[in-house]
């Protein structure tokens, strides 16, 4: 598990990787590998998201809960796909509310959410690794330890942070967010079993812009070419 992570998350985590849970963590990963397991993503994109969205240009959080567990999917973002894969349920339903909310957003050909990320939205699991075809596989094992400690940090080190939570999940983690110097926009997940219960029709995407733009930073792009 190779950790290579932008400047600013390296300064800030590097001290976790060394605590007794997350090398636990990396035997556990180290004998799934040994006794034949498929994990996603592949070693180098486990940590993609603290690659791609730099620590001090961070705007939105967006969380979701464990990786894509079937081939070529996952790639250390939450909620993106690989360009090639089929665009998943949940992601067809971000796109649909994207065409309603933003004014000449077209749907994209593609789920791979990398432009979303360079623009300061961390796409983070609180899972980062799943073995193949088994959902959930790896929870329990750490990674919610880590992915914990990040929010806690952001909460505590920044400020104006948009943290999307979508589903009760996500929701949950809430309560490690200082709502006083954050903004914190809840609704349904957007998988097809929960959509019409509060996803679509959130605006979400609007109301980060708008909020960006009232803190006088640039507001996000969404549209995925």
């Amino acid at each position: 598990m190779g950790i290579d992570l932008e400047p600013g998350w390296q300064h800030i985590l590097s001290d976790e990787f060394e605590k007794e849970y997350m090398k636990s963590l990396r035997e556990f990963l180290k004998a799934e590998k040994e006794s034949g397991q498929i994990v996603y993503p592949k070693s180098s994109d486990v940590f993609n998201a603290f690659k791609h969205t730099a620590y001090d240009n961070l705007k939105v959080v967006l969380l979701g809960q464990d990786p894509y567990h079937g081939a070529g999917q996952a790639h250390g973002l939450s909620f993106s796909v690989q360009k090639g894969v089929t665009i998943p349920p949940s992601l067809k339903n971000i796109y649909k509310e994207l065409q309603t909310d933003i004014s000449g957003f077209t749907k994209p050909s593609h789920g791979n959410l990398t432009q979303w990320a360079d623009q300061g939205i961390l796409l983070l699991n609180a899972t980062l690794t799943v073995r193949a075809q088994q959902p959930g596989s790896h929870q329990g094992k750490g990674w919610e330890t880590f992915t914990n400690h990040v929010i806690a940090e952001i909460s505590a080190r920044k400020e104006g942070v948009i943290f999307l939570l979508w589903g009760k999940f996500a929701q949950n983690k809430s309560l490690l967010i200082d709502a006083q110097k954050h903004h914190i926009l809840t609704a349904a997940h957007p998988s097809p079993f929960s959509a019409y219960n509060g996803f679509f029709g959130c605006r979400h995407f609007s109301k980060t812009n708008e909020i960006l733009s009232a803190q006088g930073a640039e507001p996000i792009n969404w549209q995925i070419t």
